[in-house]
C-alpha cells in the first residue's frame, strides 16, 4: 500500500507555480503545501493573453472580475484578430462564444458555406456578436453578457496568486536547489536539498521549473515527445512597449513571411513578440522585423526565448507532476499557455492521490493531459494550413509540410 500523500512541494514559482499553490490551498486544506523558489532566477512570463476558461478557475478562488483587472494591470479580450494569414493583407477574426444559429439539420458553419458559394455570406465573423463587438472597440462587462478573457501581466498574476496562497497556509521557502535524492528502490523523489543546506522532503513533488525540467527531466529523465516536425517554429523574442492608444479588446496575430508577431495591450503598455523558424530567419532579422514594426517607445531590452515544441509523455511520472513549461510549449497563438496549468492542477485535484498514488489514477491523468496537448497542437496547426501565400521561402515550405502532414 502506498503511503498517504500529505506534504507537498512545488518547486518554482511564476505563473505556473503559484496557480497551483493557489488552487491546491484552497480546495485541499489539509495539505503541507511549501513552494520552493529563487528570486535570482527569472521566469519566462511572456504570455500575457488568456482565455474565457480562467473565469471558472478564478471563480473557485473567490476572484472578482474587477480586482484581477485591478490587480494585473489586465484589460479585456473578446477574441483574436488574425491578419496576413490566408493572403497578404487579408485578415480574419477568431470571436469568443458561439457564431450565428445552426438547425437541427446543419450547423451553422455549413449553411454559411453554402451562403458563401451562392455569393449570400458575409465573413465569418460577422455573425459573432463578440468578434463585431471587438472590431467595433466596444466592451461592457456585465453578468451573462458577452464571452471575454483577459490580456494580464503574468507576474502581477502570480503576485496576486502568491498572497492569495500564503493566506492559505503555503510555505514558501527562498532557495536554489544543489540535489535532488531518489529512493533506490522506485526512483521516487524523496527530498531536495537546497545550496543554503535546507532539506526539503515531500511526498508528491510539482515541477514548476519552467524548461529546465529539474524534477520531471534531470532527475526522472521523462522522455519528451517532440513535435517539431507539425510546428516548427522555435524561437520567440519579446519586448514590451508604451502605449499608443487605449487598449483594444483583442489579441491581435501578424503572419510574416517566416512565422507570427503578436500585440498584446494592457493598461500600462503593449506586449509584443515575434515567432518564427530559426530554419528560416535569424536572430537579428527577426528582432530588426520586430522593432521595426511596433509602435511606442520600448520599454524593456528585447529577449530571445528558444523553445521545443511538444510534451513530456508523461505529464505525471512516479510521484512528479509537471506544470507549465516543465510539461511541454505549444506556441501562444490561440493563448492556451495558461489554460494548460489550469487543466493540469484541476486533473490534479481530480485525481489526487490523498491516499496514496494508484497507477491507474496516474494513467487517466496522463491520458487526459497528453489529448489536450494533441488537440491544441492540431488547432494550431490548422492555422497554417489555411495559409496561400507564396511571397517567402517559409511560406512554400508551409505548403510541403501541411502537405505531408496530411
Amino acid at each position: 500500500m502506498n503511503s498517504k500523500v500529505q506534504k507537498v512541494v512545488i518547486l518554482g514559482g511564476g505563473t505556473a507555480g503559484w496557480m497551483t499553490a493557489a488552487m491546491l490551498s484552497k480546495t485541499m486544506t489539509k495539505l503541507d503545501i511549501s513552494l520552493v523558489e529563487s528570486d535570482q532566477i527569472g521566469t519566462i512570463g511572456v504570455g500575457e493573453a488568456t482565455i474565457p476558461s480562467l473565469h471558472f478557475f478564478n471563480d473557485i478562488l473567490g476572484i472578482r472580475s474587477s480586482e484581477f483587472v485591478e490587480q494585473t494591470s489586465g484589460s479585456f479580450k473578446l477574441g483574436i484578430q488574425f491578419e496576413n494569414w490566408h493572403k497578404q493583407g487579408e485578415s480574419y477574426f477568431h470571436g469568443f462564444g458561439s457564431t450565428g444559429l445552426g438547425m437541427w439539420a446543419a450547423g451553422f458553419h455549413e449553411y454559411w458555406k453554402r451562403g458563401l458559394d451562392l455569393g449570400m455570406s458575409k465573413p465569418f465573423s460577422y455573425y459573432n456578436f463578440e468578434a463585431q463587438a471587438a472590431l467595433s472597440n466596444k466592451f461592457a462587462h456585465q453578468e451573462n453578457g458577452v464571452n471575454f478573457a483577459y490580456h494580464l501581466d503574468a507576474g502581477l498574476y502570480a503576485k496576486m496568486l502568491k498572497q492569495e496562497s500564503l493566506r492559505n497556509g503555503v510555505t514558501r521557502i527562498e532557495g536554489m536547489v544543489s540535489k535532488v535524492h531518489t529512493a533506490p528502490i522506485n526512483g521516487n523523489i524523496t527530498r531536495l536539498e537546497l545550496k543554503d543546506g535546507q532539506i526539503i522532503a515531500g511526498d508528491l513533488f510539482i515541477d514548476c521549473s519552467g524548461f529546465k525540467g529539474l524534477l520531471i527531466d534531470e532527475t526522472l529523465n521523462t522522455p519528451f515527445t517532440d513535435w517539431s516536425h507539425w510546428l516548427p517554429m522555435n524561437r520567440a523574442i519579446a519586448v514590451q512597449t508604451k502605449l499608443t492608444q487605449s487598449p483594444e479588446p483583442f489579441t491581435r496575430s501578424i503572419a510574416h513571411h517566416a512565422g507570427w508577431q503578436w500585440r498584446i495591450p494592457l493598461q500600462h503598455r503593449m506586449g509584443n513578440g515575434i515567432v518564427y523558424s530559426s530554419q528560416f530567419m535569424n536572430d537579428d532579422e527577426a528582432q530588426s522585423i520586430l522593432l521595426s514594426s511596433i509602435e511606442g517607445e520600448t520599454l524593456t531590452e528585447p529577449r530571445v526565448i528558444k523553445f521545443k515544441t511538444g510534451h513530456r509523455t508523461q505529464l505525471w511520472n512516479k510521484n512528479c507532476i509537471a506544470m507549465g513549461l516543465a510539461g511541454g510549449f505549444i506556441e501562444p497563438l490561440e493563448s492556451t499557455a495558461i489554460h494548460i496549468i489550469q487543466q493540469g492542477i484541476m486533473q490534479l485535484i481530480q485525481y489526487f492521490p490523498s491516499n496514496g498514488i494508484n497507477e491507474l489514477e496516474v494513467a487517466e491523468y496522463n491520458d487526459y493531459m497528453c489529448r489536450d496537448y494533441n488537440e491544441i497542437k492540431d488547432f494550431i496547426i490548422l492555422h497554417y494550413c489555411q495559409t496561400e501565400r507564396e511571397d517567402s521561402p517559409f511560406g512554400n515550405f508551409v505548403k510541403v509540410w501541411i502537405y505531408r502532414i496530411r
